[in-house]
């Protein structure tokens, strides 16, 4: 339901699934959406035009902000590590630590200036492969904090910490995007996606998204490596 507010919120685009359809729902929720997007230095960094194409689209401001967290390495994502084409157990890989915590900051320090009260960000519980910076303890956690460390806090403009996927699965979430019009073809999921943005079909997050397709019902318009 479209709340229809003049409010400011940042959302945190990847350029993947899922946070094209949390851009979404912040864009029908009413909110006038500043997308935030991070070039970490990942190995998939086509998803960084991916999550420009999807701002373009969903009209939002968006801010890219670099930093390079190879310099710390310790993930198949910004490490000399494979990234794992089996499912395992336990926290993969691919997990970046404290990658969530980084980008929130970095969300509610643009949200201060903004005089934002709201973050979005794209966190799921169910098929989250893991991570413990998923969870909604840890959302709940940042938030608490987020309103202890900010002058906006403080004064008593209370920041929310907006996770909408957070108890949906894929599934789930590919038939809320779908209805809101959300466009998967523009969106990159893969942990090795190359430079023209095909996946690989093989890894853990390729796994999670063409069984989420498949499981909706919809058509899955990701491009796939030859």
């Amino acid at each position: 339901m479209n709340q229809s507010t003049d409010r400011n919120a940042v959302v945190l685009l990847s350029g993947g699934l899922d946070s094209a359809t949390v851009l979404a729902i912040a864009n029908e929720r009413g909110f006038h959406c500043h997308a935030l997007s991070v070039d970490y230095g990942q190995r998939h960094r086509s998803e960084l035009q991916a999550a420009q194409n999807v701002a373009e689209k969903m009209s939002a401001t968006l801010k890219t902000i670099k930093l390079d967290l190879r310099k710390f390495g310790g993930s198949a994502l910004t490490d000399d590590i494979d990234v794992p084409e089996e499912e395992g157990e336990g926290i993969p890989v691919t997990y970046v630590p404290a990658r969530n915590t980084i980008m929130l900051s970095l969300a509610l320090a643009w949200a201060e200036v903004l005089g934002a009260d709201d973050i979005f960000i794209g966190v799921n519980a169910v098929d989250y492969s893991g991570y413990p910076d998923c969870r909604p303890e840890f959302i709940n956690a940042y938030e608490e904090m987020a309103n202890l460390a900010t002058k906006a806090g403080v004064v008593g403009n209370r920041m929310t910490i907006h996770t909408p996927l957070i108890d949906l699965s894929k599934a789930d979430i590919i038939r809320q995007g779908t209805e809101l019009g959300v466009d998967y073809g523009m969106t990159i999921s893969c942990y090795q996606a190359d430079d023209e943005g095909r996946a690989c079909g093989v890894c853990d997050s390729c796994r999670i998204r063409a069984a989420g397709f498949e499981a909706a019902g919809v058509s899955d318009p990701t491009r796939y490596k030859s």
